[in-house]
């Protein structure tokens, strides 16, 4: 009998021990089946970040920032533990006496409504279940969590749920919830501002402070009692919590518009450089590094948007601003009604006018060799092949210099120009930068284009006269690190040399000469700045490109229809005001080491007034040749005497205002005329009235 009961009773604890490895095995088999551990990782917030590490926006799928379990206060915990699963440290991953109550509640209801889930269930519902109440999915939730519980730690799992449950608002996890409610970390968090975010996840849009403040106070002051209770808060300072006001408040997760071009450009540049997609970019918690400079970026998004910025109804603007050292985009605006994602002006192709002159002509020209700023262009109103460019003006010179031709913007010295270099020699050049044009007319050079150029392609290829003749890709991703904070890519520059140092300086003189003196004088700053204006056919289309020792740009601004309104001083006024929040004004252009200063231009004045006295020296006759002193010493003089009609040269003299003829016969006549020349050019101007010295002038001169 008692061998019987025996061996019953080992059959029983075999079975029953069989059983329960059966069931332990079963769920482990259930829980490799269920748990893919690539559910756990999070959507997480990308955050971007100027070189000084200041953040400029946030991109998010999901508004979330993952913390670990270090990082959040024993009192945030805490205010969790208490109103979601007070035995959370004693259970292994259910808690039988709540599922007990749920149960019975939901016999009485007649329908699986009520929860009971402890933390590790709820972790388990919302990774890997659909939001479905039935009996089978509660029973997958019971056995996920066991197995969550095999596979981690308390802290672990305490710290995927605090990093992945929604608080209302786009934000998901506590460390974006407290950016929102209190605009600080959650390493700084109060007691009561814990217990607040402890009192959400049960039904945000119930409980948010900024839906119903009655209802979210007396929801975080029960959260503060059930701490009370349970032990983590005295009586006093339960009562002194559950006195103070909660927030008003709502701190920013969105992104200011001032930002939008800038954002757009930087994720395609993610995925087109870096391969990484705008999906992964929305969820992947990267931190990016941009060259941005922020208050360039707002000045650049208010001035763009000020009523007064546009002269008629209906224009567009757009910006484009690159750091002059590196290449990086300091601040871009695509437009005035830029959309996220939408039409974007700074990288859509428009005609350049008179912008492309010194990108297609007179760069190439002088990197040729054959010609030099104050080289003579043919000023001339020419038929080429049935095109016949006109001089806005109307008249023509004859010759004007290329510094001239820069200065006042004229279009006949630009175009034959452009046919003596050849059109193979500027789309050379211009390939150097990116910028491709099919076209094969004369017209290139006055920026007459099938397809046009973006601001962002002009902005950079007139930086390249400010990095000394190199090109570089324009970037706006500098560095990325990953949700762990290692640095997995960052930018590398490629600089390809375009032109000389020299050809970029003389750019810089000449283009600096437009600002102070030719169409590029509308609009104030106090900086070095060069560069050009520019006004498509039409006046549709209206540029600034310039740069100034720190930064390189343009501006382009626009209307659907042509309209003789607009003009390119708009443009540039612009962009002087938007640089004028740059740092460094006070700084100058200065030649780059080996480089040759390029001299103010000389100009050729009208010699009047000249006079002429004989005199008696100890070697003969003297004619004493006497003229208006003209303000500029570095003009040449060229003495002629003139025989029969016929200019005989004597001499030529530097910025002087008198001259002697010595050894001259005192019986005879003689006729002088004195011409002005300038060196640079090469050139003669008007020469002077005939002047006679004969005996009638005579005196006595011992010297």
């Amino acid at each position: 009998m008692w061998g019987k009961r025996i061996a019953y009773s080992i059959i029983a604890v075999l079975i029953i021990a069989i059983t329960v490895v059966s069931v332990y095995l079963g769920i482990i088999l259930f829980g490799n089946y269920a748990i893919d551990e690539k559910d756990l990782v999070m959507k997480e917030s990308t955050t971007v970040v100027d070189t000084e590490g200041q953040e400029i926006t946030r991109l998010f799928s999901e508004n979330r920032e993952t913390v670990s379990i270090d990082q959040i206060p024993s009192h945030v915990q805490e205010a969790f533990i208490a109103v979601e699963d007070q035995r959370f440290y004693d259970h292994t991953g259910i808690d039988p006496r709540s599922i007990l109550r749920a149960l019975y509640r939901d016999i009485i209801a007649r329908s699986a409504s009520e929860g009971g889930s402890t933390i590790t269930q709820q972790l388990a519902k919302n990774v890997f279940l659909s939001p479905e109440k039935s009996l089978l999915r509660k029973t997958e939730e019971v056995l996920i969590a066991l197995n969550l519980e095999h596979r981690y730690s308390k802290e672990e799992i305490l710290e995927m749920y605090m990093n992945r449950i929604y608080f209302g608002h786009g934000a998901h996890g506590v460390q974006a919830a407290s950016q929102l409610y209190f605009g600080k970390s959650i390493e700084e968090l109060d007691v009561e501002e814990g217990a607040l975010l402890a009192s959400l996840p049960k039904g945000p849009n119930l409980y948010s402070p900024f839906i119903d403040e009655d209802k979210s106070k007396s929801r975080r002051d029960l959260v503060l009692s059930l701490m009370h209770q349970q032990g983590y808060l005295e009586a006093e300072e339960t009562v002194r919590l559950q006195g103070r006001t909660i927030p008003q408040d709502q701190h920013s997760i969105t992104s200011d518009p001032a930002y939008d071009t800038y954002v757009d450009m930087l994720i395609e540049e993610m995925e087109n450089v870096y391969h990484i997609s705008e999906e992964e970019v929305l969820s992947g918690g990267y931190r990016i590094v941009a060259p941005i400079d922020t208050s360039l970026q707002l000045k650049s998004y208010e001035t763009l948007h000020a009523e007064d910025a546009y002269p008629i109804e209906g224009m567009e603007g757009s910006l484009v601003l690159l750091d002059n050292e590196t290449g990086g985009v300091k601040a871009v605006q695509g437009g005035r009604n830029y959309a996220r994602k939408g039409f974007n002006y700074a990288d859509a192709p428009s005609q350049p006018g008179s912008v492309m002159k010194p990108l297609a002509v007179f760069a190439p020209a002088m990197e040729a060799g054959e010609y030099e700023p104050y080289s003579l262009l043919k000023d001339e109103q020419l038929s080429y092949d049935g095109y016949e460019p006109q001089n806005l003006n109307g008249t023509y010179e004859g010759e004007v210099t290329m510094y001239d031709a820069l200065l006042h913007s004229v279009n006949a010295p630009a175009v034959w120009l452009l046919n003596e270099l050849g059109i193979d020699e500027a789309k050379e050049i211009l390939e150097k930068q990116n910028i491709l044009i099919e076209d094969e007319g004369l017209s290139i050079a006055l920026g007459g284009l099938e397809k046009g150029i973006s601001p962002m392609q002009t902005a950079a290829a007139y930086r390249t006269f400010a990095n000394e003749g190199r090109y570089s890709t324009p970037y706006f991703v500098e560095e990325i690190y990953d949700r762990h904070g290692e640095l997995i890519e960052q930018v590398e520059i490629e600089e390809i040399e375009v032109v000389s140092p020299q050809t970029a300086w003389n750019m810089t003189r000449m283009l600096e000469a437009v600002v102070t003196e030719g169409t590029g004088t509308a609009g104030s700053f106090d900086g070095a700045l060069a560069g050009k204006t520019g006004t498509s056919t039409g006046a549709r289309d209206i540029w600034f490109a310039g740069w100034t020792p720190e930064v390189s740009g343009a501006v382009w601004m626009g209307a659907g229809e042509a309209n003789e309104q607009l003009s390119s001083s708009t443009p540039t006024a612009l962009f002087k005001n938007v640089i004028s929040s740059e740092e460094g004004q006070d700084l100058a252009f200065s030649p780059p080491e080996g480089v040759n200063d390029l001299e103010e231009p000389i100009r050729l004045a009208e010699l009047n007034n000249l006079e002429a006295d004989m005199n008696l020296g100890l070697l003969g006759g003297n004619v004493e040749l006497r003229w208006e002193a003209v303000d500029e010493e570095r003009l040449h003089y060229r003495i002629y005497k003139l025989n029969d009609g016929e200019r005989e040269l004597l001499d030529e003299v530097v910025g002087e205002s008198s001259y002697t003829v010595s050894r001259q016969n005192i019986f005879a006549s003689h006729e002088f005329i004195v011409v002005p020349y300038n060196p640079q050019t090469k050139r003669e101007g008007t020469p002077s009235e005939r002047v006679e010295a004969d005996w009638s002038i005579f005196s006595w001169n011992a010297s």
